[in-house]
Order: C-alpha cells, then structure tokens, then sequence
C-alpha cells in the first residue's frame, strides 16, 4: 500500500529525501497552475511556487499532520499569496492588475479545426473569467479546481469560516457561469 502524503511528510521530517521527491511529484502541477492562475504572469508564479516549496522544505521539521497535507500545504501557498499580493497594495477583495495575463489555455483533443477554434476561444473566455475573479473568489475556486479541496478544507486553508469559503465558492461559480454562458 502506498505511503499518504502525511506519511510522506513525516518520512521527509525524518531525513528521508525520496519522501519529499514523492511529495514534490505529485503536487507539482495542480500546486504550480493554483499559482500561475492566482497572480497571472509566469515569472511571479514561478517565484512564489519555488517559495512555497522551499517554505516547505523549511517547515518540515514542524509538520504536525493536524489535517490533510494538501490542507497545509495550500495554507502555505495562500499565505504566500497575501504576502505577495500586500508587497504590491493589492487587498484580497480587488481585481487583478488589468495587464496580467491568463494562462495559455491546453489545445483542445480534436483535430477538426472549427471544433479546435470554439475550443480555445471557450477555453480563453474562462481563463479571462477566472482571472476576473475577486481574488478570494478565484482562490476559493482554483483550491477547488487544482487541488480537489473540500469547502472545509478551503476554508481552514484560507483561515475563513466554512460558511465564508462556501460563499466565495458559490460566487466564483456564478460570476464564472455568467461569463461563460451555457457552454
């Protein structure tokens, strides 16, 4: 039976360096794409995603499994974000700066072109939908999306209450339901 992330932490708390290699591999990409999306530009994203990691890195020693390692991991992430977004005057309830970009959206499966053009123009009206967002709006949302957070979870990884996160969730679907249409 495979180790659980908390195992693994608690391997890598431990001196086991393969542990951490597991952790990394596994939340890389739904951890990297929560950032990307938080603040829009790559450059930004990359910095803060390597913050997060070597926060972790530097936690270890710390790490009690008190709740799910994505939990506390996305907690990181999150107070990252505030400090980031506070060093630049951003407040949690402002849009984003109106030049960050969305991120490149994925080439659709198909081969037929008018179906691939519908695709990326769909796919383009949601990125810019989400980076629309309020940020805690788009954070609440993106925990959900890339890294399958409960509203719980949302919640005690953003410090909010259950009834808060489940706020910030239903508006972000809504604004983004309004945005999107019926697609």
């Amino acid at each position: 039976m495979a180790a659980s992330d908390e195992q693994l932490m608690l391997a890598y708390a431990g001196g086991d360096a393969r542990a951490f290699e597991s952790l990394y591999a596994k939340h890389k990409g739904a951890l990297y794409r929560f950032v990307l999306r938080s603040v829009g530009a790559r450059g930004e994203a990359e910095e803060l995603y390597q913050d997060v990691w070597l926060r972790v890195i530097e936690a270890r020693s710390r790490y009690t499994p008190s709740a799910r390692f994505t939990t506390w991991l996305y907690t990181i992430a999150h107070n990252r974000l505030v400090d980031h977004w506070r060093t630049r005057g951003l407040v949690l309830v402002s849009l984003d700066a109106e030049d960050a970009a969305p991120p490149e959206p994925a080439a659709p499966p198909s081969s037929q072109p008018q179906l691939q053009l519908e695709a990326r123009q769909m796919l383009e009206r949601l990125a810019t939908a989400i980076a629309a967002l309020p940020l805690v709006q788009r954070e609440a949302f993106l925990l959900q999306q890339e890294a399958g957070m409960s509203v719980a979870e949302i919640a005690r990884a953003t410090g909010v209450d259950e009834e808060a996160a489940k706020s910030r969730l239903r508006y972000a679907v809504a604004k983004l339901t309004e945005a999107i249409g019926d697609e």
